[in-house]
């Protein structure tokens, strides 16, 4: 499975530390063992799916589309605080 990721996502990302990083690695693989896994969301995020794990103490969002040629795209990557409707504004990336 291919996987794809947003400019927005890119940019979440890059910021993360290296510990970060290897959680959000961890989150990935989950998502390709079974790209069900994560929460599909209704209304203005449909098609969009959001796994929800721990770094540390604090809890993540990963939000994710799967696509028609059954590759995954990364949307975005954050704690809740603002998730959604940076989600929302970046939906068409």
């Amino acid at each position: 499975m291919k996987v794809f990721t947003s400019p927005t996502f890119e940019r979440h990302a890059k910021k993360l530390h290296p510990n970060e990083k290897k959680a959000l690695d961890n989150a990935v693989l989950s998502i390709l063992e079974n790209p069900f896994v994560g929460e599909a969301k209704k209304g203005d995020l449909e098609g969009v799916y959001i796994l929800k794990y721990k770094m540390k103490t604090q809890l993540w969002l990963l939000a994710y589309t799967i696509e028609l040629d059954e590759s995954l795209t990364l949307r975005l990557v954050g704690q809740h605080e603002n998730f959604y409707k940076t989600l929302k504004r970046n939906s068409g990336n």
